[in-house]
C-alpha cells in the first residue's frame, strides 16, 4: 500500500536527523551578558565531533507557537569561526539565514557572533540594563543535520551584572555555572530564558507537582489571590485529562506588553500586575493564563501532525490551527467556569464575544476555518486586516464556536454520556501517550465521530466551508438560544445567549453537565 505523502515527508525528516546522530558530538553554547545597555548578546558556539567537511549553521525563520515568519537572521552580527589554536576559519553567508563553514580536520571549532536584541515582544529576544529575555530560536544557530542532538547552554553574566535569577524550562545541570541542558533543539527552542532580579509569587502544588509564577516587574497586586484562583484553573484542566506530564510548571512574566507563547513546561506571558484593578481585569488575565496553560495539553502534546518535528526553515503549515488555538480558546472558558472563578453569565459573555466577532466580519463568507489556519502565515492569526480586510477570518473567533457545536452535537447524540472532553482525552492518551505523534485531519474527525457514535459530517462543514453558523440548532441541544438585537444606534447587530423556556429533561441534563463539567 502506497504511503501517504505527508508520512513520507515525516519519515524522511526523521531518517535525516537520526542519520546524523552518531559519534561523540558536542554542541555547547555560551551566552555572555557583558554590556546590556547596548542590547547585544555575545554568543559562542563550540562544535566538536561533527564528521563533516562542510557545516551549515542556520537560524530558524520562526519560533513554534507563533505561526508567522520572523526575521531573526537580521539580528545576527559579526559571525566568525576559529580552531582551538586560534586559527581563523572562513565563514560564508550563503543565504538569508545560513552561514557555511568549510573545514578539513575533525577538531573542535568555535563560532562567535552577536545577537542584537532591541525589540520588546514575546517572540523576540530583548535585553536592556535591567534584564534579559532570550527566545532560543532568535539566539541559537543550529548545525544543519544535528537537530536531534543534545545541547548544552552556559549563561555567563559579567562581573558587573548583578542579576540573580534565571527562569527557564531547560534542565539545570550546574547552578554555580548556570549551565543548562536540552535533549535536542526542539526542546531548546521550546524553552525561553528570562534573566534578571525577578519577583516570585507564592507557589502551589497540584497532585504533588509544583507550579510557580516568576517574572520581571510583576507589579503591585494581590499575588496570593491570583495564585489561588490560578490553582483552581489548573486543577480543573488536570481533572479533564487525569494526568500531569511535567515535573514542574512555571509561568514566566516577561513584563508589560502583549502576547504569550506556550511551551511544554512553561509559558512566557506579557504581564503587568498593576493593571489588576477590578474583577473584570483579573478575569481577563486569568483567561489569558488559562489559555496559555491549556496549550501544554492542546498544541504541545495534543497536536496536529504537522506541528512536530518542526520545519524551522519553511514553517510548519497546517489546516488545524482551529483545533490547536480555537479549541484552546473554548477550553480557557470551560476550565475557568469549571474552576468556579467565573459565573454562568460571564461564561456566556465570553462566548458571545466570539459570536459577535464572527457575525460582524464579512470575511466569514469568503474564508473557511481550515483556510484561515493554513493562511495564518500570510494573513496573521486575526485575519488580514489590511489589503484583504473583510475577506478573512480568525480561527481564534470561529474556532471556539465550532468547538461548542461539536461539544453539543456529541452530548446530544450520546444523551450526554460523552462530550468534547472525551475527544480531547482520547487524542491525548492515544496519539501523545501511546503513539507519540500528532494526528491528521481525518484522524481528528474519526475520533469525534467514534465518540459521538454518529456521523458529524454536517458539523465539519463548518471547518471546510463558509456555510453560515446555525447557532440555534446547537444551542438548543442545551436548552439555549441566540437572541439578536441592535446597538443604541440601531446599526450594529448584537448576539446574546439566552435560556429557552420549558427545556426538556435532556436539554436540562446537557446544560447542567456542560456548565459543571
Amino acid at each position: 500500500m502506497k504511503k501517504p505523502y505527508y508520512l513520507l515527508i515525516f519519515l524522511t525528516i526523521i531518517a535525516n536527523n537520526l542519520s546524523a546522530q552518531k559519534g561523540n558530538i558536542l554542541i555547547n553554547y555560551t551566552v555572555s551578558i557583558i554590556d546590556p545597555e547596548h542590547h547585544t548578546f555575545q554568543m559562542e558556539l563550540e562544535l566538536k565531533g561533527l564528521d563533516k567537511d562542510t557545516i551549515q549553521l542556520k537560524i530558524p525563520n520562526w519560533t513554534p507557537g507563533y505561526y508567522q515568519f520572523k526575521d531573526y537572521a537580521s539580528t545576527i552580527e559579526n559571525i566568525s569561526a576559529e580552531r582551538k589554536d586560534g586559527t581563523a576559519i572562513l565563514v560564508e553567508k550563503i543565504n538569508k539565514n545560513t552561514w557555511q563553514i568549510i573545514k578539513k580536520v575533525q577538531d573542535a571549532i568555535y563560532i562567535k557572533y552577536n545577537v542584537k536584541a532591541e525589540k520588546q515582544f514575546v517572540v523576540d529576544s530583548f535585553m536592556d540594563a535591567t534584564h534579559a529575555y532570550i527566545i532560543p530560536a532568535n539566539n541559537f544557530l543550529y548545525p544543519e543535520g544535528y537537530l536531534n542532538n543534545e545541547v548544552q547552554i552556559n549563561i555567563n553574566r559579567g562581573e558587573s551584572i548583578k542579576w540573580h535569577n534565571i527562569a527557564t524550562g531547560l534542565t539545570l545541570v550546574n547552578s554555580k555555572t548556570s549551565t543548562y541542558r536540552a535533549k535536542n533543539f526542539d526542546f531548546l527552542y521550546d524553552c525561553p530564558i528570562l534573566i534578571g532580579n525577578l519577583d516570585e509569587l507564592p507557589s502551589f502544588e497540584v497532585k504533588g507537582i509544583p507550579h510557580k509564577f516568576i517574572g520581571y516587574k510583576l507589579g503591585d497586586f494581590d499575588g496570593a489571590d491570583l495564585m489561588n484562583r490560578l490553582q483552581k484553573i489548573i486543577e480543573a484542566a488536570v481533572d479533564i485529562f487525569d494526568d500531569i506530564p511535567y515535573n514542574q510548571y512555571t509561568f514566566i512574566g516577561i513584563g508589560p506588553g502583549r502576547g504569550g507563547i506556550e511551551h511544554l513546561n512553561t509559558t512566557t506571558v506579557s504581564f503587568d500586575g498593576n493593571q489588576l484593578t477590578s474583577e473584570e481585569s483579573i478575569n481577563r488575565t486569568l483567561n489569558f493564563l488559562a489559555h496559555e496553560y491549556f496549550h501544554h495539553y492542546n498544541a504541545k502534546r495534543i497536536r496536529p501532525f504537522e506541528l512536530g518535528p518542526f520545519d524551522y526553515e519553511n514553517g510548519s503549515k497546517t489546516n488545524q490551527l482551529w483545533i490547536a488555538e480555537g479549541l484552546t480558546v473554548y477550553y480557557e472558558y470551560i476550565i475557568s467556569k469549571k474552576s468556579g472563578i467565573i459565573d454562568k453569565q460571564i461564561f456566556f459573555n465570553d462566548l458571545e464575544s466570539h459570536i459577535n466577532a464572527v457575525e460582524s466580519n464579512p470575511g466569514r463568507k469568503h474564508q473557511s476555518l481550515a483556510q484561515a489556519s493554513f493562511n495564518t502565515w500570510k494573513d496573521g492569526p486575526f485575519g488580514n486586516l489590511k489589503d484583504e480586510k473583510g475577506k478573512t477570518i480568525s480561527y481564534y473567533d470561529k474556532g471556539p464556536i465550532v468547538g461548542l457545536f461539536l461539544d453539543f452535537a456529541i452530548r446530544n447524540a450520546t444523551h450526554n454520556e460523552k462530550s468534547l472532553n472525551d475527544v480531547m482525552k482520547t487524542l491525548y492518551w492515544k496519539y501523545y501517550k501511546e503513539l507519540n505523534r500528532g494526528f491528521t485531519e481525518a484522524e481528528f474527525q474519526t475520533v469525534c465521530e467514534t465518540i459521538a457514535g454518529v456521523s458529524l459530517a454536517k458539523e465539519f462543514e463548518y471547518v471546510y466551508t463558509t456555510k453560515e453558523l446555525d447557532y440555534n440548532k446547537y444551542l438548543n441541544y442545551a436548552g439555549l438560544k441566540i437572541e439578536k438585537s441592535s446597538d443604541a444606534n440601531g446599526k450594529v447587530a448584537l448576539y446574546r445567549i439566552k435560556e429557552i423556556k420549558q427545556p426538556s429533561a435532556l436539554q436540562k441534563k446537557i446544560q447542567g453537565a456542560w456548565l459543571q463539567q
